[in-house]
């Protein structure tokens, strides 16, 4: 096995906000880097994520030619040119928003910016927003809520034009 039974999953370095979709049974990790990656985990028990050994997909530890071998990468990650704090989110499963059915709605607190991540891979920017993100949840519909730092509770809509 090479874990100890009663730790989970290992190998992160400072997970910011884990939620279970329990549609399709799945544990999201946002994991927020060092000094170069933020990162997305699906989590599975008994793995290693990689910290300190990796920063998302890159070597930290030594910082070239690291050895991988079983360790799991993470399914996204962004550099630091897009935001520097991932703030892990939820699979959304509500009805208000259909063209984000399925996908994994996360933000940055240092960017303000609201992504959602479809299961093969695409990433779309939802909100660029000013504010200063330190939680996600869901309402009784389970439609997005965002929870920030000055204190208010926000509810995540997406205009379109006409």
């Amino acid at each position: 096995m090479g874990y100890r039974e009663e730790i989970y999953a290992y190998g992160f370095r400072n997970p910011w906000r884990f939620s279970f979709d329990s549609v399709m049974r799945k544990l999201w990790v946002g994991d927020v880097g060092q000094d170069h990656i933020e990162e997305i985990n699906i989590v599975q028990k008994g793995r290693n994520y990689g910290w300190n050994i990796m920063e998302g997909t890159l070597c930290y530890n030594p910082q070239t030619r690291c050895n991988s071998t079983g360790l799991e990468l993470p399914v996204y990650e962004y550099n630091h040119t897009l935001g520097d704090a991932i703030i892990g989110g939820f699979v959304y499963h509500g009805s208000a928003l259909p063209g984000l059915a399925t996908e994994y709605v996360y933000g940055d607190y240092s960017s303000g910016k609201i992504w959602a991540l479809a299961a093969n891979g695409n990433n779309k920017i939802l909100v660029n927003s000013n504010l200063i993100i330190s939680s996600f949840g869901v309402d009784e519909n389970n439609e997005p809520l965002i929870c920030t730092f000055d204190g208010h509770i926000y509810k995540l809509k997406i205009l379109t034009a006409p």
